[in-house]
């Protein structure tokens, strides 16, 4: 095949030819990344072989916590990668697929895939099919991660005699619609074809420069002007931020520029959450209808008079706006303007932004909230006082925590967490569209990578109750086997408490004989219980200074009383929903301001 390339594109093409293993290196490269996160297997051998000298494979405990782990890479860097084998591999990550889709997540899932020489009647291992089906189907992975909305692909060899295949740009191109549009992509490549020369590319100067042609979408000047006409209008306007930014560096520092400039306050949504300094005088924390705090909810709610909403969701979701209770007073606000983005990586948004803080010249008076709270170290630590203790904590510490909350109590409790800027530019990661449990720990592994790698001031904290931890116990090795250091506290209540509506043993997700400090000692890492807000202080400063896996485990009591403010307030409204009369009352009473 190499003669007929020659004879018909001539020698000099011929050996300037890069093969589909090489381009793949190009390519994941230019967008920033060196590592990749997997399980190995035979499909995926020839594509390990081709990248693992230039790049990091890390291996993972199983190829779902691979995934999450890519959607942690994505979470920070932009883009994620993942590497599994052929069908027994890849249809384990369609968890962390949907998890991708839903949180607007880059994540290329690349999976080894028969060589196309094997294709034909036989049906070789790892297909998935019934006996006694008429024909070989190879296209169930393909057809698995399509039926979540993702686009799909399998990369191709030679079509023609004399003339190299375009797997390499198709990879470029798949890699680079992933990356516009900040949704995941699952590539299939034969594993025949890793070697095989393949046509070279030329990339752009940068990733950002992948967006080619001019917009076609016009009339940015007049939204401009009716900006600046508003914000001349008002007296306490408000910057409302939304999640689409969380992969924007550039909007983000705009926002900030414009805040700062003019003395403009600004506000998250529950999903930009860990986006910005919540100890800045102008950050009012994360904003979510009755489940704020309730001097940050007066002033949204009865002070503000023209909000500036940028980058949220096209689309509302429940718990982004109060859970449908009515009373996220920013969703029908009638004195706002709603910049979400409608060119790639929100280059409309960023013009306007930039016209802003141009023309732009009333300064506003603003006098930052301060908040104080009071806790008697004999207090016995558990969900309803954790936030705030730790906030006292960061307040008085220069590295930055990096919250890793898991989905259940601790994710609704982390809420009340205040974040400090760190260096990776997140302070809190999390999957609050898809609520998938299992991420917190692979979520941390990347975390916990990036701050060794860059040596930086930051500490990876993990908050997991019983079912969380659990379920992804087996991804403590890989802390171990990196090197990298972890604070986990872990707040045993012994039940999946969250959602609870009886008694049955499903919900028991725990054994009281359970001995956590043994599992930990097994990784070289260190334990202990506290009871009081005294005790856990002194175990969490001991840990930042601790190297390794170190577990505080927190006996949690499952009654309402102690747990948080955000969980107290979702039972009772879901009480009344349905049709508690005492709780119908309650909520009528608390949800007016």
């Amino acid at each position: 095949m190499t003669h007929s390339y020659e004879m018909n594109l001539g020698s000099s093409y011929n050996e300037a030819l890069p093969t589909l293993g090489e381009v793949m290196v190009q390519v994941i490269k230019f967008f920033g990344e060196e590592k990749l996160y997997g399980v190995g297997g035979d499909f995926a051998a020839n594509i390990i072989a081709a990248l693992d000298t230039d790049l990091n494979i890390y291996p993972s405990s199983n190829e779902m916590h691979a995934g999450f782990s890519a959607c942690a890479q994505a979470e920070m860097n932009g883009i994620g990668f993942c590497l599994t084998t052929y069908t027994v591999g890849s249809l384990p990550c369609t968890s962390a697929a949907a998890l991708a889709i839903t949180e607007s997540l880059p994540v290329i899932f690349i999976s080894g895939a028969p060589a196309e020489s094997e294709i034909g009647d036989i049906a070789i291992h790892h297909t998935v099919h019934p006996n006694n089906s008429w024909k070989a189907n190879y296209d169930n992975a393909l057809n698995a991660f399509s039926g979540l909305g993702m686009k799909v692909e399998r990369l191709q060899g030679d079509r023609t005699e004399g003339y190299p295949n375009i797997a390499g740009r198709q990879f470029y191109q798949l890699v680079k619609e992933a990356y516009q549009t900040k949704q995941p992509i699952f590539i299939e490549i034969p594993r025949d074809q890793l070697s095989r020369k393949t046509q070279p590319i030329e990339l752009p100067p940068s990733p950002e420069q992948t967006c080619c042609g001019q917009s076609v979408i016009s009339g940015y000047p007049a939204i401009l002007d009716n900006v600046l006409t508003k914000l001349n209008e008002c007296e306490h306007p408000v910057l409302y931020i939304g999640d689409r930014l969380k992969h924007n560096t550039k909007l983000k520092q705009l926002v900030l520029e414009l805040s700062h400039r003019f003395n403009i306050p600004y506000a998250t949504s529950w999903f930009a959450k860990g986006l910005f300094d919540e100890y800045d005088p102008l950050c009012l924390g994360s904003y979510n209808g009755i489940f704020s705090p309730v001097d940050v909810r007066q002033y949204i709610e009865t002070k503000m008079d023209y909000l500036l909403d940028i980058a949220n969701s096209l689309y509302s979701q429940d718990s982004n706006t109060a859970f449908a209770t009515g009373t996220h007073k920013i969703e029908n606000f009638a004195n706002k303007t709603s910049l979400k983005g409608a060119e790639p990586l929100e280059s409309d948004v960023i013009e306007i932004m930039e016209g802003l803080i141009t023309h732009h010249q009333k300064c506003f008076e603003f006098t930052p909230i301060s908040t104080k709270t009071h806790i008697a170290l004999s207090e016995n630590i558990d969900f309803n006082n954790l936030a705030q203790t730790l906030n006292e904590l960061q307040k008085l510490d220069d590295k930055s925590y990096i919250y890793l909350p898991e989905i259940g109590n601790s994710y609704f409790a982390s809420y009340s967490l205040k974040t400090r800027k760190s260096e990776l530019n997140r302070s809190w990661l999390t999957n609050p569209w898809y609520g998938a449990m299992g991420t917190s720990l692979p979520y941390a592994r990347v975390v916990a990578q990036e701050i060794k790698h860059s040596q930086l001031n930051c500490r990876a904290v993990v908050i997991t109750g019983d079912g969380g931890f659990h379920f992804q116990l087996n991804e403590l090795i890989h802390f171990l086997k990196d090197g990298t250091d972890v604070t986990i506290i872990y707040m045993r209540n012994n039940v999946f408490h969250l959602g609870k509506s009886g008694d049955s043993e499903i919900y028991h997700c725990n054994d009281k004989h359970f001995d956590a400090h043994h599992i930990i000692k097994a990784y070289q890492g260190h334990s202990e219980t506290v009871t009081s807000v005294d005790e856990f202080n002194g175990a969490f400063k001991a840990s930042l200074n601790r190297q390794g896996i170190n577990l505080i485990e927190v006996l949690a009591i499952p009654i309402e009383s102690k747990c948080s403010n955000e969980i107290k307030l979702l039972n009772l409204y879901i009480k009344a929903k349905n049709g508690q009369t005492e709780a119908i009352r309650e909520w009528d009473t608390i949800a007016k301001l």
